[in-house]
């Protein structure tokens, strides 16, 4: 058996089974050229995204931009195609305060006529007053209300006349034709020329129970306090106006040029890189 006396380390002398220490790097210093060659770039891709940003943001605006008067009261002309069916004639309208005494009313659409050209869908009154402007689309469609007692015939004529002609349109327009019921039933119609588009709007009321009327008389006649007879009691005056009237508002929400977009948010200065 053998012994070996430990080995005792000298101080001050290195201990010849430790690892050698490991030299001491000094942190790499920057080279200006790099610096400024990372600043520029730093700016650059910051320069290129916003350029980016308010390049799409203009094309947008472009796109988006307000149409003239004018142009955007033709455009409206088109609306027939160019909008959904159920935008134009919605298959449910509300009517607050519509009503005889500010009653509220809500109107159900029963039926749907598809697109017709003028001389189908129009009376030959109609097609006389509307030579003038011309004519390119007839939509038309039937309405009830909540107890199901009135019957609303409504209809838009879209024309290619500009604002003058169909402002001259106004006086001329009769009792207008009532799709889903027989002429000798219309009780109070109206009718107006819109201002946002070159469309006549009109509204023809109806009692449901096809009882028949000696003439369609002036919706603005039958809601005033002294109007005599069963349209008038009934409210029927009341209908024809408020649904044309809502019909009317419809269409020029539609009609109305789209609201300018807003600027984009200014992109911030990229910092510089230290």
């Amino acid at each position: 058996m053998t012994t070996t006396t430990p080995r005792t380390t000298i101080p001050g002398e290195p201990d010849p089974w430790s690892p050698p220490p490991q030299p001491v790097h000094a942190p790499p210093r920057r080279h200006p050229g790099r610096v400024a060659a990372a600043t520029l770039c730093v700016i650059l891709g910051g320069g290129l995204i916003g350029g980016a940003a308010v390049t799409t943001w203009a094309e947008h605006r472009a796109a988006n931009r307000p149409l003239p008067a004018d142009a955007a009261y033709r455009k409206a002309g088109s609306l027939w195609r160019a909008a959904p069916v159920d935008s134009l004639l919605p298959p449910v309208l509300a009517g607050p305060s519509a009503g005889p005494g500010g009653a509220d009313r809500t109107w159900t659409r029963i039926a749907l006529a598809p697109d017709a050209d003028c001389p189908t869908a129009l009376p030959a009154d109609w097609q006389a007053a509307v030579a003038a402007t011309g004519c390119t689309r007839v939509l038309r469609a039937t309405y009830t209300d909540a107890t199901r007692s009135f019957l609303i015939a409504v209809g838009m004529v879209f024309t290619p006349a500009d604002e003058p002609a169909m402002n001259a349109l106004g006086g001329r327009l009769t009792a207008p034709p009532a799709y889903g019921f027989a002429d000798n039933q219309r009780a109070a119609w109206a009718a107006s020329v819109r201002r946002e588009a070159p469309v006549v709007v009109y509204a023809v009321s109806a009692f449901a129970d096809g009882r028949t009327q000696d003439a369609p008389r002036p919706a603005e006649d039958l809601v005033k306090k002294d109007a005599t007879g069963a349209a008038a009691q009934a409210g029927l005056g009341h209908e024809a106006k408020a649904i044309a009237a809502r019909l009317g508002d419809g269409l020029a929400a539609l009609a109305a040029p789209p609201a300018t977009p807003a600027a984009p948010p200014a992109t911030p200065a990229p910092k510089a890189a230290r």
